[in-house]
């Protein structure tokens, strides 16, 4: 029999569409070569799949091996208690529960039981209250990886369009404030890898300006001049096809490369969310795993109600299960 490729499913904020979504996605995989992995408070899985997949067996990821292609295969994790699962509603203890599935995800991963991880939504909120400093899903597998939070970035993929950023949650400030030649170049390495590993073998990088056109030869502050220009000039040292600095609006115009690098969080999600509001990948690179989160939130408003679209994870799942090992 062919050995299946296993992916793990993070189920995300458990009080929110994350638990649905995964249910869906392992549902419609059922019988090919990829096998998704939810991971989770078994409860939780137990009561989606009830709701979502009624016929379909749940079996332990051990009991999988070797075949159970008609199963949805899971991985227990016992991190939130059965009274503070309350679809809808924003709590710390779902928020500490979402940070525990990944974790588990992520030695699942490092063990090479799985071969990638997708995280369905969790909510900054949440994982905040519970105490724990959080801003977004790279930062966490930086530290769950042991990797500095400079060599991790975060790239969306949708709609044939790819975008890696150099900085994300934080304040534009705060972002010009640390934003260097070294960042930028470290962010511009990291896309091209990823986009080999998608298998582009020579993929090309455009770069996006700090300012409007690209600071216009100074004339809109010399940010650029400092900083983008010698990266980019760095990053065809070592044999990277990148051009720039650009003005966003003017390379995506052109959508002349296989992947662009944006140097703040709106310049490269609002195209993205643009052209597919619903359906993008939003893949972590630099960290030596594949970790794959969804373009899109908790959506605590229709948390439990069976309405919530899992294209986005099923499209990220085929994403990963298409990567080069």
């Amino acid at each position: 029999m062919k050995k299946r490729d296993r992916i793990a499913i993070a189920i995300g904020d458990p009080n929110g569409i994350g638990p649905e979504l995964a249910v869906k996605a392992a549902l419609s995989f059922i019988g090919g070569d990829l096998q998704p992995v939810i991971v989770g408070d078994a409860f939780v899985i137990q009561e989606y799949a009830r709701r979502h997949a009624a016929g379909i067996a749940l079996r332990l990821l051990a009991e999988t091996d070797g075949g159970a292609e008609d199963a949805i295969a899971y991985f227990p994790v016992d991190a939130l208690a059965p009274g503070a699962f309350n679809p809808g509603r924003i709590d710390p203890a779902a928020g500490r529960a979402t940070v525990a599935y990944v974790r588990e995800a992520v030695r699942l991963a490092q063990a090479g039981v799985v071969k990638a991880i997708v995280g369905c939504p969790h909510s900054e909120t949440a994982i905040n209250s519970a105490g724990i400093a959080f801003s977004g899903y790279p930062q966490l597998i930086a530290q769950l990886t042991g990797t500095p939070d400079n060599k991790v970035f975060l790239m969306l993929a949708a709609a044939g369009l790819r975008i890696a950023h150099v900085t994300l949650h934080e304040s534009v400030q705060h972002a010009l404030g640390r934003m260097t030649t070294d960042l930028v170049v470290e962010a511009g390495v990291a896309a091209v890898e990823a986009c080999r590993r998608l298998g582009l073998d020579n993929p090309t990088l455009g770069v996006f300006g700090i300012n409007p056109h690209a600071g216009e030869n100074g004339l809109f502050g010399d940010e650029d001049e400092r900083i983008t220009r010698p990266a980019v000039q760095r990053l065809r040292a070592f044999g990277i096809a990148a051009d720039g600095p650009v003005g966003a609006d003017l390379f995506l115009g052109q959508r002349r490369h296989d992947v662009y690098l944006a140097m703040f969080h709106d310049q490269g999600h609002i195209p993205i969310k643009l052209l597919s509001p619903l359906r993008a990948s939003a893949l972590t690179i630099g960290a030596g795993i594949l970790f794959s989160s969804v373009g899109h939130g908790s959506a605590f408003d229709i948390a439990g109600r069976g309405i919530a679209d899992p294209v986005a994870v099923i499209e990220t799942l085929a994403l990963l299960h298409a990567v080069r090992n």
